[in-house]
């Protein structure tokens, strides 16, 4: 095995704890909802991160979803979300962690859609690589 699928995979495997986390997070009432996406945020950027891996790409330290997909979209890869979806993901990761009043940019629905789009997306990219 090679370094690089060893670390898709570490990622993978980190990808599918935060989403076990955004999904507990969600149904708590006494969790606010920023708070749980933060771990939907996590999971689709370890999952982006873990198919750069896997086709060697070169990555800056980043939450920036739409660089990351931009990054994979330069060496040919698509990726299952549109843009203005990671857009909407991103903020989650750093500015309404330090916000009290976020402003809600996903619905719960999204949230959990976005984050199972991806995990299947690199999942399936892990299955096929070599």
């Amino acid at each position: 095995m090679t370094p690089q699928r060893e670390e898709a995979e570490r990622y993978l495997r980190l990808a599918r704890r935060d989403e076990a986390a955004f999904l507990a997070l969600l149904n708590s009432p006494t969790v606010d909802f920023s708070v749980a996406c933060f771990h939907a945020q996590q999971s689709v950027e370890k999952s982006l991160k873990a198919v750069m891996f896997l086709h060697g790409l070169e990555f800056r330290r980043t939450h920036d979803l739409e660089e990351l997909s931009g990054t994979l979209a330069d060496a040919g890869v698509n990726i299952p979300l549109e843009a203005t979806e990671l857009r909407r993901l991103t903020p989650y990761a750093v500015e309404f962690r330090y916000d009290d009043e976020p402003m809600p940019l996903v619905t719960p629905e999204q949230a959990i859609a976005y984050t199972a789009r991806v995990l299947a997306w690199a999942d399936e990219a892990l299955k096929n690589a070599p």
